[in-house]
């Protein structure tokens, strides 16, 4: 029994053959997982992770095994080119994203400030970085003699694998991070980041390599027992692989994350629409304002005039205007009328003749 998959000459066979350190990786991840739920549970009540988290977890497991234990593994690793790229796609477009999302961000956190890699994890999220590092891992590990080397020994082939989910997940950590800081506000720069990390255009220098080459570049998959394919097919198949394998899965998360954009704007103008309709206007507040009212002469009364009106603003007390008051300045035989707050107004007894 193996620990890893790596180069073989044996001929292919269909007997399973499971490999000790996939299974050693995939219980650690689980124990790991459960143990932190545990101990949230028991200091807060709950486990603090949605239902998603749970399926995505699962899902990332899935794929890590699918991409690293038979038959996969062994066929990537000791026989077909092709089967190579798949591998680097499952664990960079796979199973890196889906860890991202299944992992808290209770339990990153503290985990950063335990082996003090904040400072660290926060300059490879940073844009620029990411796409440098996930790039250049792609380029030199698909290289003829790169790959010749790390997959003649299976130490050389863990680590093969281990860089491409390491690269996968400082490639995604600008888009799905646990920790809010480390993504792209703007959903618009979120794409373009993506496109230009993942899609384009350094996946498109292995790729047209390997399909335009006249001859098998990999020695290893060229000397290989040969499953169904020449080498120089399965080497164009795989430089086809990396041209548009990962494409589908690019341009899926980018429509889901247009989506969910416009969602967000179309509940957002909703709201903003109902209150404004559930709002009632305001009256606007008048204080101090004289209006002028023309009163008509009572039969009986000689007396015409046009009185002033103060309207004051809404809670404030108006004053009524035929109460009669007398100014403090004026001689108490004259009947004066009120006129406002501050201000009063002498009105004749008799109308002019």
């Amino acid at each position: 029994m193996r620990f890893w998959c790596s180069q073989l000459s044996e001929p292919w066979t269909w007997v399973p053959r499971p490999y000790v350190g996939v299974w050693l990786i995939i219980v650690a991840l689980v124990v790991t997982r459960r143990r932190a739920l545990r101990a949230r549970r028991a200091a807060t009540g709950s486990i603090g992770i949605a239902d998603r988290q749970r399926v995505w977890f699962w899902f990332a497991i899935a794929l890590f095994w699918l991409a690293s234990d038979w038959p996969v593994g062994p066929l990537g690793a000791a026989y077909l080119v092709s089967i190579h790229v798949v591998q680097y796609l499952i664990y960079t477009l796979g199973v890196a994203p889906l860890l991202l999302l299944a992992t808290p961000e209770w339990w990153l956190r503290p985990f950063l400030a335990r082996i003090r890699a904040y400072r660290l994890l926060y300059t490879l999220a940073r844009p620029l970085p990411a796409v440098l590092i996930a790039n250049g891992v792609m380029l030199s590990t698909h290289a003829p003699w790169t790959a010749d080397l790390l997959r003649s020994s299976q130490i050389g082939s863990f680590f093969l694998d281990a860089l491409w989910l390491m690269s996968g997940l400082v490639m995604w950590l600008p888009v799905v991070s646990p920790l809010p800081e480390h993504r792209i506000e703007s959903p618009l720069m979120r794409s373009i980041y993506l496109f230009g990390a993942a899609d384009w255009p350094a996946a498109l220098i292995p790729g047209r390599v390997l399909t335009l080459a006249d001859a098998p570049l990999y020695r290893t998959y060229e000397l290989a027992p040969r499953i169904g394919l020449d080498a120089l097919t399965d080497q164009q198949l795989a430089g086809g692989l990396m041209n548009v394998g990962g494409g589908p899965i690019i341009w899926t998360v980018i429509g889901v994350i247009f989506y969910r954009w416009s969602a967000r704007e179309r509940t957002a103008g909703k709201r903003r629409s109902a209150s404004s309709t559930r709002t009632p206007a305001v009256p606007p507040r008048v204080t101090g304002v004289a209006l002028s009212l023309d009163l008509p002469v009572r039969e009986g009364v000689e007396m015409t005039d046009r009185a002033t009106a103060v309207v004051t603003a809404p809670g404030v007390r108006r004053q009524p205007l035929d109460r009669p008051r007398r100014c403090s300045g004026g001689s108490s035989k004259r009947t004066r009328r009120w006129a406002g707050r501050r201000a009063c107004r002498s009105l004749p007894t008799r109308a002019p003749s």
